[in-house]
């Protein structure tokens, strides 16, 4: 990651403490924050990087930004958000837009139901972890230590890929009980 050696468009955003990646106190708190955050998504497997731009993305207002905002607000080189911002588009953790009549790309978390959304995308992932375990039960030998530790495998994203729309379901009532104003939908 490279910081941004733009002083004179750092100074602008500095005189303008609505903007992100002022100098402004809620800013600087904000980056702290944001800091933290990634570090624990960090821990549990994302990338440095893409995982500082999720977590701006999360704790930020603004509906979607374009690659200059997300430099900006960060104070990352335009490099850095575009290998994060692919690989956040991979594993579904950002979706990509198109303004009508904008020549940028815009870049958003699905808001109506952030993590429900994102657990949704894992499910074909299950399956491909419970295919390839049932392959190895079928090529291990009958009885073995491995087959049924492969079966059992199996078993196990069989189990969680059933389970999860139901899990998701309920978190979804959950989400409309704590926050009755929001839009709950299938997102």
């Amino acid at each position: 990651m490279t910081l941004a050696d733009d002083t004179p468009a750092r100074d602008a955003r500095a005189a303008d403490p609505a903007s992100p990646g002022s100098a402004n106190p809620d800013h600087e708190e904000l980056l702290r924050f944001v800091e933290r955050f990634a570090m624990v998504l960090t821990e549990s497997g994302i990338p440095r990087t893409p995982a500082r731009v999720f977590a701006y993305v999360l704790a930020e207002d603004a509906e979607k930004y374009t690659a200059a905002e997300l430099a900006a607000g960060l104070r990352v080189s335009l490099g850095a958000i575009s290998g994060a911002v692919r690989y956040l588009l991979q594993v579904g953790l950002l979706a990509k837009e198109r303004e009508p009549g904008s020549r940028s790309d815009h870049y958003r978390i699905f808001d109506e139901d952030i993590w429900g959304a994102i657990v949704n995308q894992r499910l074909p992932v299950l399956k491909v972890y419970e295919d390839a375990a049932a392959e190895g039960v079928k090529l291990l030998r009958a009885g073995s230590a491995g087959a049924r530790r492969m079966r059992e495998t199996q078993e196990f994203y069989a189990f969680l890929r059933a389970e999860q729309p139901k899990v998701i379901q309920r978190w979804r009532e959950h989400r409309r009980a704590l926050f009755p104003d929001t839009d709950s939908g299938s997102a």
